[in-house]
């Protein structure tokens, strides 16, 4: 540790919040659907597309139209992406002669991007031909990032209306965000990139000669344009297995700077525009302090545990230096720690392939940051609308200290509001103890794990919170492509996006009829220190929930082993 390592990861978060503020006053402006300065180019496309669709822009959906519409694009998004992936054989842009992916890895595949969480049970390089790259899994970068900054633009509309009746209108979101919005600053991103030395081919792969004399066959993909919304759209997913540590998707300093970025910029202007739109951009002030109080804290920790000598080489006086195995040696251990903690707190499975090297520590702090929810600050759009839902918790705790009915923004928040919220928060702690304490006893899923000890136990856990936080990072030592870890990690993403949301739909659409209230001398305050103080401990006691229990499934796992072996004797 050392001054100018923490000025790294102070500075860093600093540049990406400091950039939220221009693009989330712009976001703000496309959820609303004024002029932009892109219209002169992108409006006559969006008419287009429009009535190519038969969309009625102007007409808004009440919640459950819209959550209709939201599901219905994600499941025919599946579809599509299942089937491109089971006969990509049959598709052109194969250079590579791939076969097509078996049911269970393209239903788990599919589910992932569909749910923008990018989980990799393969190798992307060895399975995915260049078609299913760009066509399936890049163009699902997209739609998959738009539909959940969809979702936060119909919740901020709930909190700015006055017994409105309709949050807006899902395909005029999804068009305008991706147009407007995601390709765009993707485009940008792309061209630096591969100014910045990131290749951008069609070819298979090219031949290269090593100094011994002998050739290196070299993959290659249009790598820049999926890194470019891979990192924005805090989709994850890259185009090589080690992801942002191959030096194809991240080749130097800048690149690395731009990706981490990218990576949590737009989450934080989905707060922004959501500030602008309800009129309260203090108190969206107060969610952005929040949010990066809890990176910071993150990252902080991480660096101070992998720039310590391992305790276990100390006590063998066999290491005088810190373990550098697996970290970004390019970058240095203050980029490592910055990255981890923003890609966990991100839900951005783009992770640098280095996790399964950290210190117990260092992993247990990125693990936890997946388990406190997609808010700090969480996937794009999913950040937002996980952080109202904690919001409304917090002031309803308040009311109950000081016996009034708890108000948010203008909007009076009751049992209905709350028993939404609950129901959101509590599809985590099902999804991630549920399947870790059924895999963590039986043997098909057992197969999976190279470390049959603790760590297996933290790798079983680690799976199953990235997989509901929407996250897709993963330790190392689990082989995950199976079809127990297919099939049951596809579920548990399913949950932590679908089941997570359509409560958040529901809040929307009881808040959207209520009227909208003028904040009195009872109203607690939303908008300074005492509020992030309070939200600051119900994330922490949410995300307890899963933690917590989790400390206790060792024992059982234990127990349950032992009753194993006594039966096989």
């Amino acid at each position: 540790m050392n001054g100018p390592g923490w000025m790294e990861i102070v500075l860093t978060i600093a540049v990406t919040v400091a950039l939220a503020w221009p693009l989330g006053a712009y976001l703000a402006r496309v959820w609303q659907g004024e002029r932009t300065w892109l219209d002169p180019v992108l409006r006559p496309v969006e008419r287009v597309i429009y009535a190519g669709c038969g969309v009625r822009a102007d007409r808004s959906q009440g919640w459950l139209s819209y959550a209709a519409s939201f599901l219905a694009f994600s499941a025919a998004s599946f579809v599509v992406l299942y089937l491109t992936l089971r006969f990509q054989d049959l598709l052109p842009l194969n250079p590579q002669g791939f076969k097509g992916v078996s049911p269970d890895l393209a239903f788990n595949t599919a589910v992932s991007f569909v749910s923008n969480t990018n989980w990799q049970s393969y190798v992307p390089e060895q399975a995915l031909s260049t078609f299913s790259q760009m066509a399936g899994l890049t163009s699902h970068n997209f739609l998959s990032a738009a539909a959940g900054i969809a979702v936060a633009a119909a919740m901020a509309r709930a909190f700015a209306a006055h017994r409105g009746e309709g949050i807006g209108n899902f395909w005029a979101d999804l068009t305008r965000i991706t147009l407007y919005v995601l390709l765009p600053v993707s485009l940008v991103l792309a061209v630096a990139y591969i100014a910045l030395g990131e290749p951008q081919t069609l070819l298979a792969n090219v031949t290269a000669h090593t100094l011994e004399g002998g050739k290196q066959t070299i993959a290659l993909f249009p790598t820049a344009s999926q890194e470019a919304i891979k990192q924005l759209g805090t989709n994850g997913g890259g185009i090589f297995n080690a992801n942002s540590a191959h030096p194809f998707e991240n080749p130097n300093a800048w690149t690395n700077l731009l990706e981490i970025v990218s990576m949590n910029v737009l989450g934080y202007a989905c707060v922004v525009a959501f500030g602008r739109i309800v009129l309260a951009r203090k108190d969206a002030r107060a969610l952005v302090t929040v949010m990066a109080l809890f990176v910071v804290a993150a990252a902080s920790a991480i660096y101070a545990t992998e720039t310590q000598v391992p305790p276990a080489q100390a006590a063998a006086h066999v290491a005088t230096d810190v373990s550098m195995e697996g970290k970004e040696v390019r970058f240095g251990a203050p980029s490592t720690a910055v990255w981890a903690a923003a890609t966990t707190g991100a839900s951005c499975g783009g992770v640098n392939a280095m996790l399964d090297s950290f210190m117990p520590l260092g992993g247990g702090v990125a693990m936890f940051m997946m388990q406190l929810g997609e808010i700090l600050p969480g996937g794009v759009g999913s950040g937002l609308y996980g952080m109202v839902v904690m919001a409304l918790i917090a002031v309803f705790v308040a009311g109950l200290m000081v016996g009034r009915t708890p108000e948010y923004l203008g909007k009076k928040v009751e049992a209905r509001e709350i028993k939404y919220a609950m129901l959101a928060v509590l599809i985590l702690p099902l999804a991630i103890l549920g399947f870790t304490a059924v895999a963590a006893v039986l043997p098909v899923a057992l197969k999976g794990l190279a470390n049959p000890g603790a760590h297996g136990l933290s790798e079983i856990l680690y799976a199953y919170s990235s997989a509901s936080g929407n996250n897709g990072s993963a330790f190392a030592g689990l082989s995950a492509n199976t079809p127990w870890w297919n099939t049951t990690l596809g579920i548990a993403m399913l949950l932590g996006r679908f089941a997570y949301v359509i409560p958040v739909f529901a809040i929307a659409g009881s808040l959207v009829a209520k009227p909208k209230l003028a904040a009195t001398a009872g109203t607690f305050p939303t908008d300074g220190p005492l509020f992030v103080g309070l939200l600051v401990g119900v994330i922490l006691i949410m995300g307890g929930l899963q933690f917590f229990p989790a400390l206790a499934l060792g024992p059982i796992v234990e127990h349950f082993q032992a009753l194993q072996a006594v039966a096989a004797r």
